[in-house]
């Protein structure tokens, strides 16, 4: 078949939808293509112009509107054939030459690793979305024509693009609600990464298609007949299983090939949502529903624009699953976004709705983007967003949020605005007082209770699910750490130029400057926080500062680390109790408010507090050690291990932990370490807010008659 016979054919197809200037338009990119193509050939040794075609043809598959199947002809014209943007902007207008550079530069830079170009890619697919979406609907289609002849590639190649289509691009399919191109894409990829897999369940899916046509033709014949009786309209359509997602079943799910297949799938299209609901009582009334597997779409319609009342019935002594929809729901459920383009023209509800959707989506990408620190922490956050198994919940005002599964208050929080999950401090479900931590279930009434100055948590980290939640708590953690490590590394450079008799706001500007210089940081800022995190000895950047910045190349003598240390003894660091991201205290001396305490400075993570009499200090340095002193009126409660013996008693270990309530402590654990018949040894982890508080709680325990010993467990 000619080229020139092709471009006809697509004509014909445009000609269902376009205008007759719209098409000559797209007709004219063609004819440019070809000619910029002229003599390029693809590995299959076709002519080059076939592929630009093909994803012309796609994209008029999904009803695009007429740029975008220029852009499409134009993809590859300025990237392999030296056609400047210019030269297109002046022959087919400003938003066709801007389609055409976004698809270019998607695919353009040299990278370092694969993990890092495909991260880097992202990050430009997500400026390129933000300015205009069509620029990924071109791209994906590109990648689609170039899944479908990836065979002449060589092998290695064939795995990199495979992988990077499974990883990226079918998910993003999925997200803008393309099911179409999302799926065909999974089977492309799967059949192509596990060639042997993929023909094995190909085979048994049409073996096993066959045995069971008779029950197929049977279920959709009763469905038929019910619709026909009630006089309800809808085409029935037998719904496929795809080889990628029953493997996935397979393999995730841990389910055999004849336990995914036992399900006859069909799909209900109808003229109005009316008939939906209608339909639903119908098949209801047919076979009987099966608890827990009704879920209304259509109601909450999914984050990418999904439609669709499911429901699985028991008939046949088999499961029937159904999906009913009206065909504007269809046409969104298979082409997404795309569909946007197809009821354009009448404004209709579904393209606005599917717009803002997408919108709000590449909206926080680019919020995420903003946030992350480099491209690979940014598709770390984004690749969550690309796989959401969905829950709703709602507001307390009844707004529906949709958030993926695993979702905890804190996501919810960041999903209504980030300033509100800064500031989280609590939350209740269904009117209850909650843990943040508690993953949410579909359906509940979050409510979130924040307080002013309020700051994320770092263990947040561990729980959040979304990648608007990590990269905004991130984003605080980085700042606020910055901020912490300055003000330690102010406060122990103050008290190193104490040493020498001189003051912070003494120095001589010109002094300070060239110290920064010497220590190649680009500002003082930067010095102190280098101090604070533990990277820089303050007594050296003191003597810096006091004394000319050469000093710096020299360890500090006997003579002076004495005098330093006498000093520090005479003047510590006052500690408040309130551990941050640069201040914690040491796990092996677990000190409290009244024990003597030191810092020790660990390179790149601030200071540690332990307490002076820890084995551990013999392994630290004596210039790395700050003495320390506790503030008065600390209130937070640290952490203290006890080792209570007593005799074993019935309701013993009752008795002592309401000997620790009525001295007002509180218990994080409690276990039994050793027993005989008639001794046994209780190891308990207490909350205390100082030494006073401790002795308070042990004396309470030690009047228990049946406790023979009670000691605190310091290493």
């Amino acid at each position: 078949m000619s080229a020139e016979a092709t471009v006809e054919g697509l004509t014909s197809q445009l000609s269902q939808y376009l205008d007759k200037p719209r098409i000559n338009q797209v007709r004219r990119a063609y004819y440019y293509a070809e000619q910029a193509h002229e003599g390029q050939k693809r590995r299959s040794g076709e002519a080059y112009i076939t592929h630009p075609l093909a994803v012309a043809s796609i994209l008029a598959d999904l009803r695009l509107d007429h740029q975008s199947l220029m852009a499409a002809m134009l993809h590859d014209v300025i990237e392999d054939t030296g056609i400047p943007k210019d030269a297109l902007s002046e022959q087919f207008g400003e938003a066709v030459a801007e389609l055409v550079d976004g698809v270019s530069k998607l695919t353009q830079i040299e990278f370092r690793s694969r993990a890092e170009a495909q991260a880097e890619n992202f990050q430009k697919m997500t400026l390129a979305m933000a300015r205009d979406i069509r620029v990924i609907l071109v791209k994906l289609a590109d990648r689609l024509h170039n899944m479908r002849t990836l065979g002449p590639l060589p092998y290695e190649k064939r795995q990199r693009i495979a992988t990077e289509t499974l990883d990226i691009y079918a998910p993003i399919a999925n997200r803008l609600g393309m099911h179409s191109v999302c799926t065909e894409l999974e089977d492309l990829g799967f059949s192509s990464l596990y060639p042997m897999r993929s023909r094995y369940i190909s085979k048994a899916v049409s073996t096993l298609r066959g045995s069971h046509q008779a029950i197929i033709e049977d279920i959709q014949g009763r469905l038929e007949e019910k619709l026909a009786e009630r006089g309800l309209p809808g085409r029935i359509l037998g719904r496929e299983k795809h080889l990628n997602s029953i493997y996935n079943k397979m393999k995730f799910k841990q389910k055999s090939f004849h336990e995914i297949m036992d399900v006859y799938a069909f799909r209900i299209v109808t003229d109005s949502e009316d008939d939906c609901y209608r339909i639903l009582g119908a098949v209801h009334s047919l076979y009987k529903p099966l608890p827990g597997r009704f879920k209304d779409y259509i109601a909450m319609p999914k984050a990418n624009g999904y439609q669709s009342l499911h429901t699985t019935l028991f008939g046949m002594h088999v499961n029937i699953e159904i999906q009913i929809r009206t065909e504007e729901m269809e046409q969104v459920a298979n082409n997404g976004i795309a569909a946007h383009w197809m009821y354009k023209s009448d404004h209709s509800e579904v393209a606005v709705v599917n717009q803002k959707r997408v919108d709000h989506w590449v909206k926080g990408l680019m919020e995420m983007r903003e946030r992350a620190d480099d491209s690979l922490e940014f598709i770390e956050h984004v690749k969550v967003d690309l796989f959401p198994d969905e829950i709703y919940v709602f507001t307390p005002k009844g707004k529906i949020l949709e958030l993926p599964g695993g979702a905890t208050p804190i996501d919810f929080a960041y999903a209504i605005h980030t300033d509100i999950g800064n500031a989280c401090v609590a939350c209740r479900i269904n009117r209850n007082l909650a843990s943040l931590s508690k993953p949410l279930q579909s359906g509940q009434t979050v409510e979130i209770i924040t307080a002013p100055g309020a700051r994320p948590n770092s263990a947040w980290l561990e729980f959040v699910v979304t990648g608007k939640a990590r990269s905004s708590i991130r984003h605080v953690l980085k700042h606020q750490k910055r901020a912490e490590s300055v003000e330690l590394g102010k406060t122990l450079l103050k008290k190193s130029l104490n040493a020498f008799g001189q003051k912070l706001s003494m120095l001589d500007e010109t002094q300070v400057r060239s110290v920064v210089a010497h220590n190649q940081v680009s500002s003082f800022d930067d010095l102190l926080s280098d101090i604070g995190l533990g990277n820089r000895m303050a007594y050296l950047v003191a003597r810096q500062l006091v004394s000319g910045s050469g000093a710096s190349e020299l360890e500090p003598t006997n003579a002076e680390l004495t005098e330093r240390d006498q000093e520090s003894r005479r003047s510590p660091v006052m500690i408040r109790g309130t551990e941050g991201l640069v201040v914690r205290f040491a796990s092996c001396c677990k000190p409290i408010p009244g024990d003597p305490v030191v810092g020790v400075m660990d390179s790149g993570n601030g200071m540690v507090i332990h307490s002076d009499t820890c084995p551990r200090l013999t392994e630290a340095v004596d210039a790395r050690l700050t003495h320390l002193t506790w503030a008065k009126d600390i209130t937070n409660e640290f952490s203290v291990e006890l080792r209570v013996e007593l005799e074993r008693q019935r309701g013993v270990i009752a008795e002592v932990a309401n000997a620790v309530a009525v001295a007002d402590g509180n218990i994080e654990r409690i276990n039994v370490e050793e027993q005989n018949a008639r001794l046994g040894v209780v190891s308990l982890v207490v909350h205390v807010n100082g030494r006073r508080h401790l002795a308070r709680v042990m004396r309470r325990v030690r009047n228990i008659r049946a406790v023979t010993h009670i000691s605190r467990v310091r290493y």
